[in-house]
């Protein structure tokens, strides 16, 4: 989708700056056009050459490119560009965006630009709670920018909280992601007035892995990192629904507007899967639950012997089996199956006996998918037939999936 895009990509004075070369070679090998406008700052953390080196462009830093009078237009930049995106963006030049403090190119570059702009905020987790730095996120959300949400960490008070930039393959995503929905309209309207095809329902989307603990400091556990439960909350948000996410442990932040409770083990996610659900028009079952668990939980840590040690296991509450049973005309239910072999029969046997509308399958055999991948290769299984897809990132996947359950909505 950002095949012949024109990206300007604003570099401010981070230590993460480092990571626009990333983000600079993703957008390229996605057919992107990158122009790179830093300011005086930024060039302390990464020097123009290696930029220009990646962009075959030269790097744009100062108003006058030479003492003979020759300048780049800022007003130039801002007609020629498909979507601005500024990462890493200190508090400095939050401040400045939001205040219209035009004393450096990147700044006089945003105020003259046409095109959409995004913004990915990176600085300390204190100063990224600021009320300072809040309001000037505010306000420049409320000029039409979009904020790519940092990623999360702790706060010197102990408290969990935003600050580190988002990850290069995560903020390419978002852009092509918005690029995909407007293309995908016959107008060009913005990415926050796409379909709302979603309006007015209200979805309940599980996500991550549940811990099964075998003393206070060990666990049974899966490598779900999350991130296809939390596309999908934030596809359904997007599309107008109101969304309940029910997370495990992972590392992972969602919109504003999402409500989010976090568990930890099958048990809780069960309670809460079986007493949220009826309220809901759909359940989207995407975590990746533990199927069994610890017979005993030992109290203290289970100390090392030369001996054997043996676990005797036992089965967990199968949540997708209860909300199938509980499931009402009106209401719909997406399955998941992670499978390693039969994978076709093994998803639709699922499906059957959860009382699923559809099934997603995904597979462990195809490279570069399922676990802690940003990618995803899926199959949709019904009763009316079999869907297959291509791999993609699973901001896509979670539209296919949607596209999907809206139609039985």
């Amino acid at each position: 989708m950002l095949k012949g895009k024109k990206i300007v990509l604003g570099i401010t004075g981070s230590i993460a700056a480092y990571k626009a070369c990333i983000i600079i070679r993703l957008l390229i090998k996605k057919g992107a056009e990158v122009q790179v406008v830093i300011t005086p700052a930024g060039k302390e953390f990464i020097t123009p050459i290696t930029l220009s080196a990646l962009t075959h462009k030269p790097v744009i830093s100062e108003f006058f490119a030479q003492r003979d009078g020759t300048w780049n237009s800022h007003v130039d930049l801002g007609l020629w560009a498909d979507a601005m995106l500024i990462a890493p963006c200190t508090a400095s030049t939050l401040g400045k965006m939001a205040n219209g403090i035009a004393d450096n190119m990147l700044i006089t570059t945003y105020l003259s630009m046409k095109a959409p702009v995004f913004f990915a905020p990176a600085m300390d987790l204190d100063m990224y709670k600021h009320p300072s730095t809040q309001q000037n996120i505010a306000t420049l959300k409320s000029f039409g920018n979009r904020i790519i949400e940092p990623a999360s960490g702790f706060l010197a008070s102990g408290l969990e909280g935003k600050g580190r930039m988002e990850e290069p393959e995560t903020i390419v995503n978002e852009i092509e992601l918005f690029f995909a929905n407007r293309d995908n309209d016959s107008t060009t309207q913005s990415y926050s007035d796409s379909k709302q095809d979603l309006s007015n329902k209200r979805i309940l989307i599980t996500a991550g892995p549940t811990y099964e603990k075998i003393d206070p400091v060990r666990f049974i556990g899966n490598y779900s990192s999350g991130k296809m439960g939390f596309a999908l909350a934030e596809e359904c948000k997007r599309r107008g629904a109101e969304v309940t996410l029910i997370s495990g442990p992972v590392a992972l932040t969602c919109s504003e507007g999402i409500r989010r409770i976090d568990i930890e083990s099958c048990q809780q996610m069960y309670d809460i899967a079986t007493s949220e659900f009826p309220q809901h028009d759909a359940a989207i079952l995407c975590a990746a639950v533990a199927d069994f668990k610890p017979e005993q939980m030992a109290t203290e840590k289970i100390k090392r012997k030369d001996n054997d040690l043996v676990i005797k296991l036992k089965p967990t509450q199968d949540i997708a089996a209860e909300l199938g049973r509980m499931k009402q005309p009106h209401q719909r239910i997406v399955a998941f199956a992670l499978e390693t072999n039969n994978e076709q029969h093994n998803a639709e046997g699922k499906r059957i006996r959860k009382n699923a509308d559809f099934i997603v399958l995904n597979s462990t055999r195809i490279p570069g998918t399922t676990f802690q991948s940003d990618d995803n290769q899926i199959m949709i299984i019904s009763e009316q037939g079999i869907k297959q897809y291509g791999k993609k990132p699973k901001t896509e996947v979670a539209r296919d999936i949607i596209n999907e359950l809206s139609n039985i909505l």
